[in-house]
């Protein structure tokens, strides 16, 4: 498993002291530039016992590991300002759960909530001062050093230093792209969701690479346990993985749970979790199966495939600002761009962590993760295949849908249309074939044949993806010398 050192590198430690809690940063970006310790609040928090308890959630969301605990390593919390709230994201060690707390206008007061993203300080002292907030007790809330110390700092006095595996940075970039796509499938008040909630397992086997998976399906109020996956019901794999929402039960206001729609093979599906608390909103986002990161699923290959993209995502992120709700159609007027194309750079964008999907607002936002997350695409291993594939000439198309059998030698290319296509990889030879409607195309590897698309395409699709693309946008096919037998004209 790749990885490299992440340092963080902070002023002094994150505490609660004299009715305040600072909250320390560490490097990250503003819209001046890099910082090194930036500051983006201070004020009151509304509710400072919700806030608190939400708080320790994302943090044990940052130390869990519900899957190899060989890989659990405890990663401090990213921090977005975006002018009227700031969100708290973390990542578990396995890759399978991601959280977000939004604090959101009505849960601060009294300060100004500048724009940037970092990482925060969570350290052992600080969790358990945080636990014992209670609900009469003000808490000041400091985001970054005092305002006046903010120059005058040198050095740093604390520093982390943990591994950081590209899986992670890529399972941050596919819950963009994953989320996006899911719908809401049902809604609890506060009664519902708390009797809900409390009926799931604080603890248990939950690193069993077979976690268990319940289905659920919305009956009046509340939920209503189904033996089997019907049409509009509620996928929860591995429902220990819930266990962190039980630190904030008193203070649910309500419960609204998101997914995308049943596979007809009734296969787990990744699904949000989102707890209403007054000022505040805590999303968890959970992936398939106990034993499956967010990793691996293969959601932003198809945006990292596409070389037209590239150069709109880099346009569309000089016009973000760090908007807590990105408007396509604005964006489409201030960059000359179609609505088409906003939405693939903003996906290109996501796949790199450079924008985030509320899931709540049906909309992206954005932050910059304080990591090198153009990584995720320069490492992830199918990508990196594909490409490698798509350089030796691998993929000649069968049936006219890439190359070949047009004038000069040249298709006349249809993106949306049926193909069947032969991908040399190594000694063996795949035919990969798509037709209408089809998300993913089929493959004879043995990659399509474990997952069936469920996870993506695999190399010699996404090679095959690259091909067509190219052939859209009429650059030449690097093996357009070739006949469908493979043999030089």
């Amino acid at each position: 498993m790749t990885s490299n050192v992440q340092a963080y590198a902070y002023a002094r430690p994150s505490a609660v002291c004299g009715g305040t809690l600072g909250l320390e940063t560490s490097g990250g970006l503003t819209p001046a530039g890099p910082a090194v310790r930036p500051h983006f609040f201070t004020g009151f928090l509304t509710r400072p016992a919700a806030a608190a308890a939400a708080l320790l959630a994302v943090a044990d969301v940052a130390a869990a590991r519900h899957h190899r605990p060989d890989l659990a390593r405890l990663r401090d919390p990213v921090v977005t300002a975006h002018g009227d709230r700031l969100r708290f994201e973390s990542f578990s060690g396995c890759c399978g759960v991601h959280a977000r707390l939004d604090i959101l206008g009505d849960g601060l007061d009294g300060g100004e909530v500048l724009h940037g993203t970092t990482n925060v300080d969570v350290n052992n002292p600080l969790r358990d001062a945080l636990g014992r907030v209670g609900a009469g007790d003000p808490m000041h809330l400091r985001v970054g050093p005092e305002e006046l110390a903010v120059t005058t700092l040198d050095g740093a006095v604390v520093e982390k230093k943990v591994p950081l595996p590209e899986r992670w940075l890529r399972g941050f970039a596919e819950t963009q792209v994953i989320s996006a796509g899911f719908d809401l499938r049902a809604e609890l008040d506060a009664t519902e969701a708390v009797r809900f909630l409390r009926s799931l397992p604080r603890a248990g086997r939950a690193g069993r690479a077979d976690g268990t998976v319940r289905w659920f399906v919305p009956a009046g109020r509340g939920l209503r346990p189904s033996s089997r996956p019907t049409p509009g019901a509620v996928c929860l794999p591995g429902p220990v993985r819930l266990g962190v929402l039980h630190r904030v039960l008193r203070h649910v206001t309500g419960l609204r749970l998101y997914g995308p729609p049943v596979e007809a093979d009734g296969a787990p599906v990744a699904g949000a979790w989102e707890v209403l608390l007054p000022g505040m909103r805590l999303t968890l986002l959970l992936s398939p199966a106990v034993a499956r990161g967010f990793s691996g699923e293969g959601a932003v290959l198809d945006a990292l495939a596409g070389d037209e993209a590239a150069a709109d995502a880099e346009l569309i992120a000089v016009l973000l600002a760090w908007e807590p709700r990105v408007d396509p159609a604005e964006l489409a007027e201030g960059s000359g761009l179609s609505r088409e194309r906003v939405w693939a750079a903003l996906v290109r964008l996501g796949t790199a962590g450079r924008v985030g999907y509320d899931i709540f607002e049906a909309a992206y936002f954005h932050r910059e993760l304080p990591y090198e997350a153009d990584r995720v695409e320069r490492h992830n291993p199918r990508l990196v295949s594909a490409r490698a594939l798509v350089a030796e000439g691998a993929v000649t198309f069968l049936d006219g849908g890439g190359n070949g059998g047009g004038p000069d030698g040249v298709t006349a290319f249809d993106p949306s249309g049926a193909f069947t296509a032969r991908v040399r990889s190594g000694e063996r030879v795949h035919l990969v074939r798509s037709t209408p409607g089809e998300p993913v195309p089929s493959c004879t590897c043995r990659w399509w044949a474990d997952h069936r698309g469920r996870r993506g395409p695999c190399k010699h699709a996404l090679a095959v993806r690259i091909v067509r693309r190219r052939g859209a946008a009429g650059v030449p096919h690097p093996d357009s010398t070739r006949n469908p037998t493979g043999s030089t004209r």
